[in-house]
């Protein structure tokens, strides 16, 4: 079992106190490498390292009078650290600490999502192989189409997961990007070589090329990433409520002891958890659309993205740190009902091997197209007679008695095209592929 998901692992990444123990970190990074400079006093940045700290209520506190966060944490600092304090943030923007610090915190929470990932694959990993002879009906638009097995369902969002778990790799990356360049990037007021050191202090690499703020393509990447592994969550989920529809009922998140499914109809055990997923996709798809809007802005720089990144970031992330959680105790717990996956393949009454029908007919010497006409005209009779009759009709009794099919294929060949193994023989093949086999 999963623990109850709690907020405070992703959501102290967001918080003010994580976000200003990070600005101080930059700073003094920053009075450390000017200090290597001759820039700083050495004696000086040892003050600053012993005495600089700060007290978020003091700063927002501060923040009101300002009406400007770095300032005002400056301000607090410097209450702290004394005459010193006028070496810090020495040539320096505010986004040089803003952007910095940004990076830093997306690095954290991507790593953290990553991990959650990675929990997941697992969880459908056991799944893929619990279930990889679990055979089921295949459906395109709706309706029944060939046999396949759960497994190979599950081996479907496997290989899904790994391309999410790359994606995301890369998007790290991509917003693991610091920058200290001063107002317009050009290190006017500051050597790049404190860039550099106090990026790499941070495990970060330093803008190749900056204007005020590192340029937000970055963070676009970072959360469009978010909302397409969400995208996918959805995609598991909605596939999952399918199932458990009560006309098909093949697999069933979990219902908990005590769980309640309506206050009307005491029998209800809705999909809620997948429903939720489902509806929480579309908020990371939202905010991936604002940060996609917050690329473009008026030359160096405008703050147009930054009150809407005060949202969107803690915001995707939290979102989907939670969905990651959640859906992985639906995967872990998931109800499969091989018995209904069996009798819903019979249902049709032997109508899906009718491909194999088709083939073997052709391989006998009719035409393809003779071939189609034929078994579609015996299909749509069975077809008829079971939405009459409502059990099967028997497609398979209906070619032995069909005189232009025994013209071809004689009882056991017909009998061989309604064999499961024909269309299952390749499952090892494709689970070779992925590499999916049980851990050493």
């Amino acid at each position: 079992m999963i623990p109850r998901y709690t907020l405070p692992e992703m959501g102290r990444i967001w918080s003010d106190e994580n976000k200003f123990a990070i600005w101080l970190q930059v700073e003094i990074l920053a009075c450390e490498a000017q200090a290597e400079l001759g820039v700083v006093p050495k004696a000086a940045v040892e003050v600053i390292k012993a005495k600089a700290r700060f007290d978020s209520q003091r700063v927002l506190e501060i923040e009101e009078t300002t009406k400007h966060d770095v300032i005002a944490f400056l301000t607090n600092v410097a209450e702290y650290v004394g005459p010193e304090s006028r070496y810090i943030h020495l040539g320096m923007t505010s986004s040089d600490l803003l952007d910095t610090a940004l990076a830093v915190q997306m690095r954290q929470a991507g790593l953290l999502l990553l991990e959650k990932l990675q929990i997941l694959r697992d969880a459908i990993r056991q799944q893929a192989l619990a279930h990889k002879t679990t055979v089921c009906i295949g459906r395109s638009h709706g309706v029944h189409a060939e046999p396949t097995t759960f497994g190979l369902k599950m081996a479907v969002w496997f290989a899904e997961v790994n391309r999410q778990l790359e994606r995301l790799q890369h998007a790290i990356a991509t917003v693991s990007t610091g920058k200290i360049s001063g107002a317009v990037g050009t290190f006017a007021h500051i050597d790049p070589a404190v860039e550099a050191y106090v990026c790499q202090k941070l495990d970060l690499q330093p803008a190749p090329v900056s204007t005020q703020i590192v340029q937000r393509d970055r963070h676009a990447e970072f959360l469009n990433t978010l909302a397409l592994i969400g995208a996918s969550l959805e995609k598991f989920a909605v596939e999952i409520r399918s199932l458990q529809r009560t006309e098909i009922l093949e697999a069933e998140e979990p219902f908990r002891k005590g769980q309640k499914g309506s206050s009307a109809m005491p029998h209800k055990r809705n999909p809620i958890t997948c429903e939720r997923i489902a509806g929480l996709a579309r908020l990371l798809r939202g905010n991936a659309m604002t940060a996609l809007e917050n690329v473009a802005l008026w030359h160096e720089r405008d703050i147009s993205h930054s009150s809407a990144e005060r949202v969107i970031l803690p915001d995707s992330t939290i979102l989907l740190d939670y969905m990651l959680h959640q859906f992985t105790r639906v995967v872990r717990d998931l109800q499969v009902y091989p018995d209904n996956m069996r009798r819903n393949l019979e249902r049709t009454g032997g109508l899906i091997f009718s491909q194999q029908v088709l083939l073997a007919l052709a391989q006998k010497g009719m035409t393809r197209e003779e071939a189609y006409r034929h078994v579609q005209e015996l299909a749509m009779a069975v077809w008829t007679d079971l939405s009459a009759a409502g059990k099967p009709a028997g497609f398979q009794e209906r070619l032995r008695s069909d005189k232009t099919i025994r013209q071809y294929l004689n009882e056991d060949e017909i009998h061989q095209c309604f064999d499961l193994n024909k269309n299952l023989r390749h499952v090892d093949t494709i689970y070779q592929r992925l590499g999916l086999h049980a851990a050493a």
